[in-house]
């Protein structure tokens, strides 16, 4: 009886220390949460001034399939983060409320396996784009891409609508080591794993099959320019140093999610605070790095930008346009002939860096060798 005692002593004890490490260890969260918040937010709002304006060298399903990424990255900092805080405050007085953590998982799971589907749809744009350019204003017209981007609007919330009924097919409760209201996917291993099978997979194959197909085509055709003593194949290049960190990105992120909701499904068992935090939030921090691979890249999008900065430099202080220590026009940076045929070239170009190689597929007949007689 009195080893009992002790060892439940000394679980009580072992359950104090970790909700002491826990409570001091949340300031230090909350502040990382809200900092990626901010950059994601502010990030995406530029990106919405530069879509909504005119972009040469994007053609207008672009437009489309880049807004509605945008949409869902946008989600994580104006809608994911602050439900789950909120969450996060209300637990410290509160145990419940129950149904409302339902609710929060089930928006974190739609906005997460949105934005995975959008990533998809993205990629098989420029495969098709770069691939079938001739076919494509026939393969994927304005309906077509409309009815893609729907899809990855409402089929996740139709298949992710259990996770919202309190006492339903799967439990959810607030972790407070990741500070976020998370399914227990260990209640429902068949529905785990189901939403694996439907989201993650799938789309991961599409990305990996899309992108593996442009970068083979940007190395061959990088050869091919550089037989032909044709430069060295710039362009080609600049599509293999995006496709790499494209996918090198998107697996990072949402990889280890993934592996934990796999391991919790499958053990019922946790992970290490920390651990659980990363991997947890990983995938919102691919809000912010979309930015930089699907956007800031991009030459005309960042040429777009500076001018609409600059704009707006204009209306807040009108009289800095003749004053030497203000922001010149944007046509006086560019080099005489550069910015014409830059343009030209561009326009050619599908979404991003790496869709440049659709100029270069159209043109292959012509830097083909001869066959031999």
């Amino acid at each position: 009886m009195a080893d009992a005692n002790i060892s439940i002593q000394s679980i009580n004890e072992t359950e104090t220390d970790l909700e002491r490490t826990l409570e001091d260890n949340r300031p230090v969260k909350i502040a990382i949460i809200s900092v990626l918040g901010v950059m994601i937010t502010l990030s995406n709002i530029a990106v919405v001034m530069v879509i909504t304006s005119a972009v040469s060298g994007w053609s207008r399903n672009s437009r489309y399939f880049l807004l509605s990424l945008t949409g869902a990255d946008s989600a994580f900092g104006l809608l994911i983060m602050p439900l789950n805080l909120c969450v996060s405050f209300m637990k410290e007085y509160n145990e419940g409320p129950d149904p409302f953590c339902h609710v929060v998982a089930f928006f974190n799971a739609t906005i997460y396996s949105t934005c995975m589907y959008t990533l998809a749809t993205i990629s098989l744009e420029r495969y098709v784009a770069v691939f079938y350019p001739l076919k494509y204003s026939t393969l994927l017209t304005r309906k077509r891409a409309l009815l893609l981007i729907s899809f990855a609007w409402i089929f996740p919330p139709v298949l992710l609508v259990p996770i919202s009924v309190p006492a339903g097919i799967i439990e959810v409760s607030f972790s407070r080591a990741s500070l976020v209201c998370n399914p227990m996917y260990s209640s429902n291993v068949s529905y785990s794993l189901t939403l694996t099978c439907f989201i993650f997979f799938p789309c991961s194959a599409i990305m990996t099959f899309c992108n593996l197909r442009l970068w083979i085509a940007a190395k061959r055709q990088r050869l091919k320019l550089r037989k032909h003593s044709w430069g060295g194949g710039y362009r080609p290049k600049v599509a293999l140093r995006v496709l790499v960190p494209v996918m090198t990105v998107y697996f990072t992120c949402w990889t280890p999610c993934m592996v934990i909701m796999l391991y919790n499904a499958i053990s019922g068992s946790g992970v290490p605070e920390w651990i659980e935090f990363i991997a947890v939030w990983l995938p919102t921090s691919n809000g912010f790095l979309n930015c930089i691979f699907y956007f800031w890249i991009n030459h005309s999008f960042r040429k777009k930008f500076h001018v609409l900065l600059q704009r707006l430099c204009l209306g807040l202080c009108p009289g800095a346009e003749t004053d030497s220590g203000c922001v010149n026009s944007a046509e006086s940076s560019v080099a005489p002939g550069w910015s014409s045929n830059y343009s030209l070239h561009e326009r050619f170009s599908s979404v991003s860096s790496n869709c440049t190689l659709l100029t270069l597929m159209t043109t292959e007949t012509i830097i083909r060798e001869p066959e031999p007689a």
